[in-house]
């Protein structure tokens, strides 16, 4: 029975590389998995989970997928996307104790919520629907609320501050939308070997979602064949980032807490992903100051490495990498199995502090201001320790400058006055023409677009510090248009900062393999952070009025329709006489015989009751003047309601 599992299992990846030969395509579609763990500063972990899947260029009819996922590939091809990035992150990350500096930061920490941005290959008419497609469609695929972008009060169109210079991007951003297992099931589901087996399967959903971050990011783009017939390639590139709190044995010491994977996330590596042509783990390790010196030629000075006496590994690594301030070490899991899974193990012995490379200006923004009516928008920006060791200021003038993009939303209630902007340096005001180099502001529309402020800062290399300030009115919503939960306020989306001369990568000094991961690592990628998400209260109504109103006008019309109809319905005559009728029959026929008996004795003639003598036009007459006059009472009544209840 083994045998013949395994011999299906051989003709299926046989298969995978046969038939997209007989296409006419000699590449084939590859998926990776790879795992980063990283020891913090502040006594965390970090863990970085990347799954990378290619799809080659290919026929644009008919085209079979064996490994990349169908509804990434049919979303490319209906909306014409040629690059997109999807995040769903809970918490915020730490620049100060997590790093700033580096590939790692600059591409995972992302804003809290829904961040989407994307760039259309369509005319310029059409961009604006596809955008409203595409969120549609990402929302019934992830299970979110990403259909909310679709209004044009919610997206903006960046045109060099945000990243990619293109007039067909769009960008949106939902900063209160709540990420769950929900977004993280069907995520996976992009996954060859979903969360079975490999690298995924250490996925526990307590262990993720117990974390200080997490941040699970999709992003896609389109290669071009350069060959006609062929239509583009899709590399999908699926990240998930997890920062993790081990578990304390010893409180009170400096040493870091010893962890493994089994700690961390309650499973072990019982083996690789079948279909996955590489599955790495790496462990890198920063503030090994001590041992930066040391080359790695022999087998010995490799075990003194990773057995010391600041920590031992519990795995021997394959291979073991040198960067400028770090150390990577690889493990292969290839090997292991059920019987033997992988489980890599760090052991601190000995207080060790460092500290991670941070970005060269700190950015926060608050509110300032009081009341409902009026405020203000402020940007801090700090320098860092590491400001004097990054490279990549400019000389302009013979002046060394620093630059900072600013990129930030407003929506349309948030009425901003552009020219109210003040920029300070170290405590000192400075006009726009000494530090501000470029602008791009959009206006917003009441109900219609959101307001948007590209910039971009020349800063001294020696900056301390930097504020920017710009005021603006809150403005008035209709009593529809506010969420359920009004009086917690009205989310401003995160402002985001990016220093386009400084790039972040990771230079190891030996030759890496064509690992995915090691590709991303090694790229230069713009610096760049993202700032809190402000809560603006806003003025709100009296919800509790429009019930106060509806009850007392429900129960208006509930005595109004009631006396009306009992008016109408009921018939006075018939049921005096159905009640004298039931009368006599209850009375019985000794009564009657005793009264006929009575009469005859006196010589007078037997009377009927009085009501039967009436004739039936008398009482007709009587029952429509009751009637009219009733009808009459009511409908006055509900005139001068009416007349009185109406504002003049």
């Amino acid at each position: 029975m083994a045998r013949l599992i395994l011999t299906w299992i051989s003709l299926l990846i046989l298969q995978s590389y046969l038939i997209p030969i007989a296409f006419g395509s000699k590449e084939v579609e590859e998926f990776s998995e790879a795992l980063l763990l990283k020891p913090l500063p502040d006594r965390k972990v970090l863990a970085h989970f990347h799954f990378e899947n290619r799809a080659p260029p290919s026929n644009s009819h008919g085209r079979h997928h064996h490994l990349f996922p169908k509804a990434i590939s049919q979303l490319v091809q209906k909306f014409r996307v040629k690059e997109m990035e999807l995040s769903f992150t809970q918490g915020r990350w730490n620049h100060e104790q997590w790093g700033g500096f580096d590939p790692l930061s600059s591409m995972n920490a992302k804003p809290v919520g829904v961040e989407l941005w994307a760039v259309f290959d369509v005319p310029h008419s059409e961009v604006d629907t596809s955008w409203k497609n595409l969120t549609h469609a990402l929302s019934g695929l992830f299970c979110a609320s990403i259909n909310f972008l679709e209004s044009s009060t919610s997206y903006a169109t960046p045109t060099w501050g945000f990243g990619p210079n293109s007039d067909k991007l769009r960008y949106g951003s939902l900063p209160r939308e709540a990420v769950c297992t929900e977004n993280l099931t069907p995520w996976l589901k992009l996954l060859p070997c979903r969360d079975k087996d490999g690298i995924s399967a250490l996925m526990n959903r307590p262990s993720v979602y117990r974390g200080f971050y997490h941040s699970q990011r999709l992003h896609l783009s389109t290669v071009e064949s350069g060959q006609e017939g062929l239509a583009s390639g899709i590399v999908l590139e699926q990240t998930l980032t997890v920062v993790l709190q081990p578990e304390t044995l010893f409180v009170g010491t400096n040493i870091q807490p010893t962890w493994s994977i089994n700690s961390l996330f309650g499973r072990k590596v019982v083996g690789r992903c079948v279909l996955a042509k590489s599955s790495n783990v790496y462990l890198q390790m920063e503030g090994l100051s001590g041992h930066e010196s040391k080359n790695m030629d022999t087998e010995m000075e490799a075990h003194e490495l990773w057995k010391n006496a600041d920590f031992e590994l519990s795995l021997k690594p394959d291979r073991i990498l040198r960067e400028i301030n770090s150390f990577l070490f690889i493990f292969d899991i290839d090997i292991s199995s059920d019987s033997e899974p992988f489980d890599l193990g760090l052991t601190w012995k000995l207080p060790v502090k460092w500290s991670c490379q941070q970005a060269p200006l700190h950015a926060s923004r608050f509110l300032m201001g009081s009341g409902n009516e009026r405020g203000a928008i402020a940007i801090l920006l700090k320098a860092t320790d590491s400001q004097d060791k990054l490279s990549g200021s400019d000389l302009t003038n013979g002046c060394c400058t620093l630059k900072a993009n600013i990129f930030q939303i407003f929506p349309w209630y948030i009425k901003v006055y552009y020219h109210t902007l003040q920029i300070f340096v170290d405590q000192q005001e400075k006009t726009g023409m000494e530090v501000l180099k470029k602008i791009n502001v959009s206006p917003s529309t009441d109900k219609m677009s959101s307001g948007m402020m590209e910039m971009m800062l020349e800063l001294p290399c020696q900056v301390k510090s930097a504020a920017i300030s710009i005021e603006y009115d809150k403005g008035f919503l209709h009593i529809d248009e506010y969420p359920p939960d009004a009086n917690q306020g009205f989310d401003i989306p995160s402002a985001l900062i990016s220093f386009p001369d400084h790039h972040a990568s990771l230079d190891f000094k030996e030759e890496l393999s064509k690992s995915p991961l090691f590709s991303k690592l090694k790229e230069k990628s713009l610096v760049r952070s993202y700032t809190e998400v402000l809560l603006v209260p806003l003025t709100t109504p009296d919800f509790s009025m429009p019930y106060n109103v509806i009850t007392i006008t429900c129960t208006v019309f509930a005595l109004y329709f009631g006396s009306l109809l009992n008016v109408l319905r009921r018939r006075i005559g018939e049921e005096e006489r159905f009640l004298k009728s039931q009368a006599g029959k209850k009375t019985g026929g000794l009564k009657k015989m005793l009264s006929r008996l009575v009469a005859k004795i006196r010589g007078r003639p037997i009377e009927e009751p009085s009501s039967s003598t009436e004739s039936p036009e008398a009482r007709s007459s009587v029952f429509s003047s009751k009637l009219f006059f009733k009808f009459i009472l009511v409908a006055g009544a509900a005139a001068a309601w009416q007349y009185f209840s109406t504002d003049k």
